[in-house]
């Protein structure tokens, strides 16, 4: 999908936006005596998306030291007199790529398959995908061999020929690095994060703002501040406000509908004009209609599987004419306590402080102190050899014991080492828990939701992009200046959140402490599709899949998912596979797409 596109070609470059996204308020185009602006998605606010494009120009045509880069959902190109500039949000929420060759840039875009050509597959790429979930969005490679991605937070610096300059990661104004600090402003580490909260929320406030409402204490919290900011007419919030939630009357599902109900008439009691749009999702199943959610993706999308569900959801808040929608996504291992803390303390000796703090954990919990030094100190520290070991111990189905680095055993082993799986293993391993995990986890919690493909390919039609208040920089660097005795509090999850939001949570959420697992739809999906799947992977014809895949294997897998066999981690690894299965079926189906509604904007050198 094309939201912009740049072209290389004589003495200017020249640049062209999707008109239709334009009219959506999805691309913002300004210009100015320094040179002209595409931005796609929001820098600064939602509400005021010309001023953001505006103060992103200004600051980045001028001369001078490069400035930090303004929070926001965002990728932009900035053409001047003399540069042209690619440069995505550190969040790293919308896709831009560069085609390449010999230190020349011939063309930009949104899309990867705008640039590349289905002949022309990279084969390390597909490598680098099936390590993870987290995969795609920190690695230069895309599918297509030449066509590389522009990283969260890069600035590209091309001369107005497509020439190669420069290029440099910059962070985000207010962001913050190194080891958390004690509270020395004098308010308490609940009113820190209500802060942050509530002017992350603000800023993602436009005309109809819908909320991701599940009845859980992350989603509730997001929602009842949007209705406190809009109802005060407060950091623009004048709009609508429209609660999205999806309602299950049958199984384990079902027992969420109290919280649900319960958050809705919190939130309506702040903005009685709220209007709760609640949609009945027991006909819903994972891998519905899945060829067309998986297939049409620009990359592989590995939680394709789960796309019925929100495209339901979100096709109801585009009937209403939102132009934001807000979720809860985050908050789990951003404002709760950092686990790998206990790496930390290991670390640096405090065995005993360690062990301690385990054994705490362990009470709170279902885990045992083993399980729980297990997964938050020895494997950070040797995640391949945990790996390894556990796929040893657990040999014997296609699923047991597969984790998130080691090869499935579907990959062929010849595919794997002549393209670098062992490395992109690693490399995945390293950004996921890093040498300080307890750092790193915040950027895998970022790149989980980020981008979201599902979201990107319908914003033409919905005219949104989702948006994560608590994946907020200004959020994230507020809990990592918190020590960890303010935010560890064994039988309390979240304890900075609740503490935050004590004035605004109803007392049955406020209190809960888990929420039933979203499995029903993904064991009812598997029931009712796994025949097909394994018949998609026996019938399909791209010759890339037979190289890459034992497709007997990877049948059998599914398989075993159906009775019940495997784990998250394990099911992840087969839904991704799957998913890249339909994507290269996609490639040879795919028809030459009619132009669509663009306006050229030509730039003198």
């Amino acid at each position: 999908m094309e939201a912009l596109r740049v072209e290389f070609t004589g003495d200017a470059p020249r640049l062209r936006t999707d008109q239709a996204m334009v009219r959506r308020g999805l691309v913002t185009t300004v210009s100015s005596p320094a040179g002209t602006a595409a931005v796609v998605g929001w820098a600064g606010s939602v509400h005021d998306r010309l001023a953001g494009a505006r103060a992103l120009l200004g600051a980045f045509a001028r001369p001078g030291p490069e400035p930090a880069l303004p929070i926001g959902d965002f990728a932009a190109v900035l053409v001047c007199r003399d540069r042209v500039l690619l440069i995505r949000d550190e969040q790293a929420r919308i896709p831009l790529f560069a085609r390449q060759s010999g230190g020349r840039v011939s063309a930009v875009s949104t899309s990867a398959r705008g640039l590349g050509s289905a002949a022309e597959l990279e084969r390390r790429y597909f490598c680098r995908y099936l390590t993870g979930n987290m995969a795609q969005p920190h690695t230069e490679l895309s599918p297509f061999t030449g066509v590389r991605r522009i990283l969260g937070g890069e600035v590209v610096e091309l001369s107005v020929t497509g020439r190669m300059r420069g290029r440099r990661l910059s962070r985000t104004a207010g962001s913050t690095v190194g080891p958390p600090v004690a509270v020395t402003d004098g308010c308490t580490p609940g009113q820190q994060l209500r802060r942050a909260l509530e002017r992350a929320v603000g800023r993602r406030l436009g005309r109809t703002v819908a909320c991701h409402v599940s009845g859980g204490t992350d989603s509730t919290s997001v929602a009842l501040l949007t209705a406190r900011l809009l109802a005060a007419g407060q950091e623009g919030g004048t709009g609508d406000l429209v609660l999205l939630a999806g309602r299950f009357g049958g199984g384990e599902l079902a027992g969420e509908r109290p919280y649900l109900d319960e958050a809705v008439e919190a939130v309506r009691a702040l903005a009685p004009g709220a209007r709760p749009v609640i949609v009945d999702a027991d006909d819903v199943a994972d891998f519905d209609d899945f060829p067309h959610h998986a297939g049409d993706a620009d990359e592989p999308h590995a939680h394709a599987f789960r796309a019925p569900f929100w495209s339901r959801l979100h096709a109801a808040a585009a009937e209403l004419g939102c132009d934001t929608l807000l979720t809860g996504c985050g908050a789990d291992p951003i404002v709760d306590a950092n686990p790998f803390h206990l790496h930390r303390l290991a670390r640096s000796g405090r065995l005993r402080e360690m062990t301690s703090q385990a054994r705490a954990r362990a009470a709170a919990g279902e885990q045992g102190v083993r399980d729980i030094v297990r997964t938050h100190v020895v494997q950070p520290a040797l995640p391949l050899t945990c790996e390894r070991i556990n796929r040893l111990v657990h040999r014997g189905t296609v699923l047991g014991g597969l984790g998130h680095f080691t090869r499935p055993p579907w990959l062929r082993r010849g595919f794997a080492r002549a393209h670098g799986y062992r490395a992109a293993g690693a490399a995945e391993s390293r950004f996921l828990f890093g040498r300080e995990p307890e750092q790193s986890l915040y950027e895998a919690a970022n790149y989980l939701a980020a981008p979201d493909p599902l979201s990107w390919r319908c914003a033409p039609r919905n005219g949104f992009f989702l948006s994560h208040p608590f994946l907020d920089p200004e959020v994230v660097a507020t809990m990592r200046r918190l020590p960890t005795e303010a935010t560890f509090r064994p039988g309390c999850p979240k304890a900075v959140l609740r503490e935050a939001m004590a004035d605004m949570l109803p007392p049955r959420i406020r209190g809960r402490t888990d929420k039933i697992p979203f499995n029903e739809p993904y064991v009812h999906g598997l029931r009712a599709h796994g025949d097909d799947l394994v018949d998609l992977c026996r019938s399909a014809r791209h010759p890339l899949i037979a190289e890459m895949f034992d497709i007997d294997t990877l049948c059998q897998a599914v398989r075993e998912a159906q009775l019940g066999m495997g784990d998250s981690a394990s099911w992840d690894r087969m839904n991704g596979s799957l998913a890249l299965v339909v994507w290269l079926e996609g490639l040879l189906d795919e028809r030459a797409a009619a132009p669509g509604a663009t306006v050229p904007v030509m730039v003198g050198s």
